[in-house]
């Protein structure tokens, strides 16, 4: 009874999603939202017409080891997260950690058309919200016809 709660019914199922977890974790191919799947903290971008909006979705950190920079075109994010697990005694065996913990970067190339000093940053409920002006000649606008 005890060898049915250890291991599971079908270990040619479970070999299969082992190998379709390890397949996802070192497939680099292209897709269509790019490459770079799974990365630490994870990350989506997107824009208006007016601005790129960034969201960087990282619990638990402190917003004072957070790094955000912006040089000629490229948004780098770096950081830290501190390991909350307790020193391990020589008796006790981890069977899980699924927390990334250590240093982390993630590198963005943004668009021709961001205005470098119209950059606001804030960091509310684990998520890192950075936003970047578009230059003001970039703007769409109508034009009168006379």
């Amino acid at each position: 009874m005890i060898y049915r709660a250890l291991f599971p019914r079908d270990p040619f199922a479970e070999l299969d999603r082992l190998q379709r977890e390890l397949s996802q974790a070192f497939d680099l191919t292209p897709s269509i939202r790019g490459v770079g799947r799974g990365g630490f903290p994870a990350v989506n971008a997107g824009g208006t017409p007016q601005s790129v909006e960034i969201y960087v979705f990282a619990p638990g950190l402190d917003p004072a080891t957070l790094e955000v920079n912006l040089d000629r075109g490229v948004l780098t994010i770096a950081g830290e997260r501190k390991a909350d697990l307790p020193q391990p005694e020589p008796k006790t065996t981890l069977h899980l950690n699924e927390r990334f913990a250590g240093r982390f970067r993630r590198v963005l190339s943004l668009p021709d058309d961001v205005d470098p000093n119209g950059v606001s940053a804030q960091y509310r409920d684990g998520v890192l919200h950075v936003s970047i002006r578009r230059r003001e000649s970039a703007q769409p606008r109508r034009i009168e016809i006379h």
